[in-house]
């Protein structure tokens, strides 16, 4: 039915195998690791199509599993984790994953986020080329490259995809619910702070870059980017 091959990663090995059990009902294959340096290993020799990551791993975490995967791949990474505080989940969305689920789950849901998250990835894999240039920046979200002055610079996706939804559309006010609409998906259950992190990061990244362009926060309503 779909080909798709999804990682699983996890100690606990009950919620691994009623994981596979659910995620191979659905049509899709599934390969099961229980700590982190297996899972890096695993995403390098399976090519798997998403990996559903826990947070708390033996060996390596799942923040450092998110960093060292990142280094080489845009695979799809839905974290898992008990912990339901804000930081956690923006640290997470920062390393580069793309959605994040807070235990207990309801199995139901967790599907619904694995199509979703396909879904967006797939759409984006059969896109045209995405590039918008401007003085000393170049976005590139077919290759997933963000170049500021000449230089390449290292940016996890969702701050690369951000960026390039704001600069497509210049001078045009985006709502931070917009934005999660929109960059993240209809169906993220994130927070609206993690919007005001990701456009953080890009500021340190984008600072003193040109003075005919500038990403702006319009107070009270949400973000822009400007050309002056």
């Amino acid at each position: 039915m779909l080909n798709e091959k999804i990682l699983i990663v996890d100690d606990d090995l009950n919620i691994c195998e009623l994981l596979k059990l659910y995620i191979e009902k659905e049509g899709y294959s599934a390969i099961v690791c229980h700590d982190g340096a297996a899972a890096v290993k695993l995403n390098e020799n399976e090519t798997p199509s998403l990996i559903l990551l826990d947070v708390m791993l033996p060996k390596l975490d799942g923040w450092q599993v998110c960093r060292e995967i990142r280094k080489t791949s845009n695979v799809p990474i839905i974290l898992l984790t008990a912990k339901g505080e804000v930081f956690d989940k923006v640290l997470g969305l920062e390393l580069g994953a793309d959605d994040y689920i807070t235990k207990p789950f309801d199995t139901k849901e967790l599907i619904a986020r694995i199509k979703a998250v396909l879904r967006r990835t797939v759409k984006e894999n059969n896109s045209d080329l995405k590039k918008v240039t401007y003085e000393n920046l170049i976005i590139n979200l077919t290759n997933y490259e963000l170049n500021v002055n000449g230089k390449n610079i290292d940016t996890p996706p969702k701050e690369l995809e951000l960026i390039y939804h704001l600069a497509n559309n210049p001078n045009r006010v985006f709502t931070r619910d917009q934005l999660l609409d929109e960059v993240w998906g209809f169906d993220y259950y994130g927070d609206s702070r993690t919007v005001d992190v990701h456009v953080k990061r890009l500021r340190e990244k984008l600072e003193n870059v040109s003075d005919k362009w500038e990403l702006k926060t319009v107070w009270g309503v949400g973000y822009k980017f400007e050309v002056k």
